[in-house]
């Protein structure tokens, strides 16, 4: 765990930014014990069966998110390559930003951009509103947007999307916003997609919750939408994977 976090900020911004979600969960699992042992119902073992997976899967996503985000290496960045000194880093975030001071701190000669491309109107959830509010943005964070990065051409080193992409629901949106990768970078240069997958380990950790990812094949289909090619696939954890991507035709 990175010097700079606190023990178990992972977990706890997940519970402080979605408490609705956990405020739900509890009513539901009070009123089917309420059911269960006010009426006397041929079914009552099910409901309490029903009520004790709802607190089970809570728990595994819970203690799953702990071991992700608070103890394995995520956060100290072990999973990046080595950045020379003065290389220009775009570190891209969709309105909540973990990263660009751990760049900071981990490549403090390298030139660190931190951009922003939360929209109000197309990212409506309430976790990053809030989280928006809880945290500062990195100094001198761009505010900008998914269709036209105010950057010019093959002008990063490095791009950094840490548990961000996943955010740019609309997938036309979505093959533009890697277009605008591709046009950034230099051709040389590295693109990092870090993102969970909407595969079985995830279903198992996140229950129906892991329908917010998005497939392997998905992303493999925004790449190939964006002229991008899969140079290396890092597993960070069994739920997280990190696809780094470089220019078709680029050997980097």
């Amino acid at each position: 765990m990175d010097a700079m976090r606190k023990p178990f900020q992972g977990v706890l911004n997940i519970i402080r930014f979605n408490w609705h979600f956990y405020v739900i969960a509890l009513f539901l699992v009070l009123a089917l014990i309420l059911v269960a042992f006010t009426f006397l119902l041929p079914l009552k073992q099910y409901i309490l069966l029903l009520a004790t997976l709802i607190v089970g899967s809570m728990a595994v996503s819970l203690i799953v998110s702990w071991y992700v985000y608070d103890v394995s290496n995520l956060y100290q960045l072990q999973w990046i390559d080595d950045i020379h000194n003065h290389q220009r880093i775009l570190n891209i975030n969709a309105g909540f930003d973990e990263t660009s001071h751990l760049l900071k701190k981990k490549f403090p000669a390298a030139d660190i951009l931190s951009y922003d491309f939360y929209d109000p109107v197309k990212h409506t959830e309430v976790s990053i509103k809030r989280a928006r509010k809880a945290y500062p943005a990195f100094a001198g964070t761009i505010q900008g947007n998914t269709h036209h990065l105010e950057l010019p051409d093959n002008s990063m080193d490095k791009i950094f999307v840490t548990l961000a992409a996943h955010e740019v629901r609309n997938e036309l949106e979505r093959g533009v916003f890697f277009r605008e990768l591709e046009r950034v970078v230099k051709p040389t240069g590295q693109i990092y997609i870090t993102e969970h997958l909407r595969d079985v380990p995830n279903f198992l950790a996140y229950n129906i919750g892991f329908f917010h990812f998005y497939s392997k094949s998905t992303w493999l289909k925004t790449f190939q939408q964006g002229n991008l090619t899969v140079h290396l696939e890092k597993k960070i954890t069994p739920f997280i994977s990190t696809f780094i991507l470089v220019k078709n035709g680029s050997s980097s």
